[in-house]
């Protein structure tokens, strides 16, 4: 499967008078968006606004981060068996709209939702506060049950994205990359000398309101399958869930995962990136064992010596991250391991709830329990009284004068496991 994906930068957003890109600035007509996306009638209200980086701007409770993208030539459509049908994606032309999101907000739906700061010290720990920002707050009916409730202002959003990238059909796209996956055979035979690379992507799928989509099926009724990165590209993977902000793998970073673009960027230089193999995060013992199994299996079928492993959310998921590892180890692929840590606020305590001898190549993105306080912003859109209840926040962290203290795992993406942050220990 071979994708070109063009790059249209976005310096600039405004309102106006119709949808366009001029001069890398991207124009909204306002009326006709909300047109495309309140659709539903169990939605109370909708407003859009927008917001860029630097502005004193807090964004709470953030639900997810989209970045529109529009597929332009090939089968099947962005967002496939949600807002497209079920054609196999990855191939053809996609443009997308780089340099600014969609973000959806409103009142709160689980209580492992997000912050965004556009400014102070709390924009240096989320990559989404350097975007500029197109925020949805949708406010559905008192009565409509959590899962609808997610449902409702998922769809908002990814309607959201399809729209503003129909405006990229006109322009020419400043880059244009070409990814391909090749079938295995013929993978494992372009670069003979060096070791086979492969990647096991963890999907978060424990439960009501923790959960993924592939192609539009909920990830947690998935065995774990082998996928091409480039689908993942046009949209195939799309978040759902509640987790904690931190590690939360927004649709955004489904995206742009950037353990797939280091991948291909080393691809044939130090090693042969043969595929992805998605696997699904599991709440009973039985069903950590089959999946972990079942992955194992396949990569032992694409003939891998070696795989990155990474994770989504904490705790639970941490047995499934460590059935993974030994399960590979075991068949004689090395792995290395990408997660996060919650090692209490001094940073002593254990910081995983699983452990092995085996699993002695890890990437650690942080420690979430980590405390901040974020200054008052002059802006909130949504609702500042969330932050002491979503996950990092606890009762009176809210200052009369608007500050907030929270644990770092409130901040969206500030310790996200595909390495899609800004927290580093290298020295610029």
């Amino acid at each position: 499967m071979k994708l070109e994906l063009g790059k249209v930068q976005i310096d600039d957003i405004s309102f106006g008078n119709s949808t366009e890109i001029n001069n890398n600035v991207l124009n909204i007509n306002k009326e006709e968006l909300l047109e495309n996306i309140n659709g539903n009638d169990e939605i109370k209200s909708i407003d859009i606004q927008l917001v860029k980086p630097g502005d004193s701007v807090r964004i709470i409770p953030v639900k997810d981060v989209i970045e529109p993208r529009i597929k332009v030539e090939g089968p099947g459509g962005v967002f496939p068996g949600v807002l497209s049908g079920e054609e196999i994606v990855g191939s053809g032309r996609t443009l997308a709209l780089k340099g600014c999101a969609v973000v959806t907000t409103g009142n709160i739906v689980g209580f492992q939702e997000g912050i965004i700061d556009m400014k102070g010290p709390g924009a240096e720990y989320t990559p989404f506060s350097k975007f500029n920002n197109i925020v949805i707050n949708c406010e559905v009916k008192d009565d409509v049950p959590q899962h609808e409730h997610e449902e409702i202002v998922r769809m908002v959003g990814l309607k959201a994205s399809t729209y503003l990238a129909e405006a990229a059909k006109e322009v020419e796209p400043d880059t244009v990359e070409v990814f391909e996956n090749k079938p295995y055979y013929e993978a494992a035979n372009q670069y003979p000398d060096l070791p086979k690379v492969g990647y096991v992507y963890m999907l978060q799928s424990q439960g009501l309101l923790h959960d993924t989509y592939v192609y539009g099926v909920d990830a947690k009724e998935i065995l774990p399958t082998t996928i091409s990165p480039t689908e993942i590209m046009d949209g195939a993977i799309i978040s759902g869930n509640c987790v904690s902000a931190c590690d939360k793998n927004a649709t955004y970073v489904h995206q742009n995962n950037p353990v797939i673009e280091d991948l291909y960027e080393r691809h044939g230089k130090d090693f042969n990136f043969i595929g992805i193999i998605i696997t699904n995060e599991n709440v009973t013992l039985a069903d950590k064992e089959r999946s972990s199994n079942y992955t194992a299996k396949l990569a032992e079928q694409m003939g891998l010596d070696a795989a990155i492993v990474s994770e989504e959310g904490f705790g639970n998921p941490d047995a499934d991250l460590i059935m993974n590892c030994t399960k590979l180890e075991d068949k004689g692929i090395q792995t290395v391991l990408i997660t996060d840590e919650y090692a209490g606020r001094d940073g002593s305590s254990q910081s995983l709830a699983d452990a092995d001898p085996k699993a002695d190549a890890v990437v650690t993105a942080g420690n979430a329990n980590e405390v901040i306080t974020l200054p008052k912003m002059d802006k909130v859109i949504g609702y500042k009284k969330t932050a002491n209840v979503i996950a990092g926040g606890f009762d009176g962290n809210i200052e009369e004068d608007g500050s907030i203290t929270v644990e770092i795992q409130a901040i969206t993406g500030s310790t996200n496991e595909l390495g899609f942050n800004k927290l580093t220990t290298r020295d610029y």
